[in-house]
C-alpha cells in the first residue's frame, strides 16, 4: 500500500476532507493532489505532519 493510500484511508476513517487536512498542516491541495497522482512523493517531514495531524506513528505511515 501506498502512502497516499494509506493517507486516503485515514482521511475517511477520520471524516475529514483534503482541505480540513490542508488548512490544519500547511500541506496544499495542490501537493496532496500531486501526491495522489503519483507526480511526486511526499518529503520525510511531510509525513511526519501528516502522521501527527491523524495521531498515528510515522511508521505506519511508510513502507509496507
Amino acid at each position: 500500500m501506498t502512502f497516499y493510500e494509506k493517507y486516503e484511508k485515514l482521511r475517511q476513517e477520520k471524516g475529514v476532507s483534503n482541505y480540513r487536512v490542508s488548512e490544519a498542516t500547511g500541506i496544499s491541495e495542490a501537493t496532496l493532489s500531486e501526491w495522489k497522482n503519483g507526480k511526486y512523493s511526499p518529503k520525510i517531514d511531510s509525513i511526519r505532519v501528516i502522521a501527527k495531524y491523524f495521531d498515528v506513528p510515522f511508521t505506519d505511515l511508510i513502507g509496507d
